[in-house]
């Protein structure tokens, strides 16, 4: 249904949560033509930030949205007319995938399961978003198509490396979108751009499709305006997937179902670091934002413990201070003897890395995470239900991060390196924005595999304290 300009939807006011257009469509109102137009109007608008590597033609989307229409599915199908982004190193059918090295690009005859399960349910996708090169970095500026930016400040990184993907989804761009997460990639871009970042369990969605970073340590990631918008879009890509050997059975039978943890605030206790333990790299605003987050939280009635963050900063350190360098390697191991030279020099260099490192090395370190985990789960989680940490300890200009490009990106995952290695569960909420230059901040909610559910509940519930309108 075509609208007049005059009652057209006005992509400068209407933003694109789920509830949004869920009852601009039940009204008749809107179509998902027109919100697909806004939406490239909105893109030609932003002109070229460097947040899609793939932008599928306006034609070609307005068909999908079209086909919607005539078929009158909108009862039937979750998603219909939701349009949504995928990072590029996640297979689309049809459009390439370069995992922003174009030496790598390729077209895949067929979608990545969690994007198939998508498009089964009427959402509409709009293209392939930047990232850092094979995913590999925290920045967002680590590619050939560009550096993205914060939607907030554009001397600021935008995070990474699913950069693209969550300015998609902060600059209302897209309702949600798929990421990866390693190490913080699904987290960190959700902090810097005041959006919601979910990072599943381990093998709760099928990793096919999908290029490799470290396989066992790699998921999908969700980024989404509201928890509950992306906890309906896990819901509908968490399957198990019996040709993918990473995927797991999930012990219940939903994973939105909460499992063992009251869902009432009064009743949960979260943990904190220790105040000797904070880090904010010399930001004390970051800092300032963090306690009151804390205290936020604490007013909903949740009782605030402080704990011991060393192990959890221990763990996190083995990501690029291990044999983990190496698992990227390996996954690259038909691409990277012959095309070393399509690498951006700072990929290489990461890469060259892994070369430190014994097969005898790899098995003392899992050793130790073992040992580290085993602590965990006898001495620190049988006293909280979640853990609360900030998304990011500072933010960084880009400027900063092409000056020092290792030690400022490893600062970024003080905080999130810890969750996949410990085979965690994590949930990034806006929390407000830095006062000196307007950049946003994010907190995480950390709890143990399988708490998907009860996790997302609970940071809508944390999330909806910020009294903040989605972006």
């Amino acid at each position: 249904m075509s609208i007049s300009p005059v009652t057209a939807w006005d992509p400068l006011r209407g933003d694109l949560s789920l509830p949004t257009l869920r009852a601009l469509y039940q009204s008749g109102d809107v179509a998902p033509v027109d919100v697909v137009r806004a939406i490239y109007r909105r893109i030609a608008a932003r002109g070229n930030d460097a947040t899609w590597i793939t932008l599928v033609p306006e034609k070609a989307a307005l068909d999908q949205a079209k086909l919607l229409t005539a078929q009158a599915v909108r009862e039937t199908l979750p998603l219909y007319g939701i349009p949504f982004a995928v990072k590029d190193n996640i297979d689309v059918a049809g459009l390439p995938t370069t995992a922003a090295c174009p030496g790598f690009s390729h077209v895949p005859s067929e979608s990545a399961p969690s994007v198939a399960a998508l498009l089964d349910v009427g959402a509409i996708c709009l293209g392939k978003t930047n990232l850092d090169q094979f995913a590999t970095g925290l920045c967002g500026i680590r590619s050939p198509y560009g550096p993205c930016a914060s939607v907030f400040n554009p001397d600021y990184a935008a995070g990474g490396s699913s950069s693209g993907s969550a300015v998609a989804v902060g600059g209302g761009l897209a309702s949600f979108a798929l990421g990866t997460d390693t190490g913080g990639s699904g987290r960190i871009p959700a902090g810097y751009n005041n959006i919601v970042g979910i990072k599943p369990t381990l093998g709760l969605v099928s990793l096919r499709g999908v290029v490799p970073n470290c396989r066992t340590l790699d998921t999908v990631s969700i980024f989404a305006l509201t928890a509950a918008d992306g906890a309906e879009v896990l819901r509908l890509v968490a399957k198990y997937d019996p040709n993918d050997p990473f995927s797991r059975q999930t012990p219940h039978r939903d994973v939105q179902q909460p499992t063992g943890v009251d869902l009432d605030p009064r009743s949960l206790t979260f943990g904190v670091p220790r105040e000797k333990d904070r880090e904010f790299f010399g930001n004390r605003d970051a800092a300032a934002l963090f306690d009151a987050a804390a205290a936020r939280i604490g007013g909903l009635g949740v009782r605030i413990v402080e704990i011991d963050f060393a192990p959890f900063v221990e763990a996190g350190q083995m990501m690029f201070g291990g044999p983990w360098v190496a698992e990227r390697v390996a996954g690259l191991s038909d691409f990277l003897p012959l095309r070393r030279d399509d690498l951006l020099p700072i990929t290489r260099a990461i890469f060259d890395t892994a070369g430190r490192w014994s097969a005898a090395d790899a098995f003392t370190q899992l050793y130790r995470l073992r040992t580290l985990k085993r602590a965990l789960e006898t001495e620190v989680w049988p006293q909280i239900d979640m853990l609360l940490v900030p998304t990011a300890p500072t933010a960084y200009r880009i400027a900063e991060l092409e000056e020092e490009p290792i030690l400022r990106n490893n600062h970024l995952g003080h905080y999130s390196y810890f969750v996949n290695l410990l085979d965690l569960c994590a949930v990034s909420i806006p929390n407000g924005f830095l006062p000196s230059n307007g950049v946003a901040m994010g907190v995480t909610l950390v709890a143990p595999a399988w708490q998907d559910g009860a996790l997302a509940a609970i940071a809508a519930k944390c999330h909806a304290a910020l009294h903040a309108p989605p972006p």
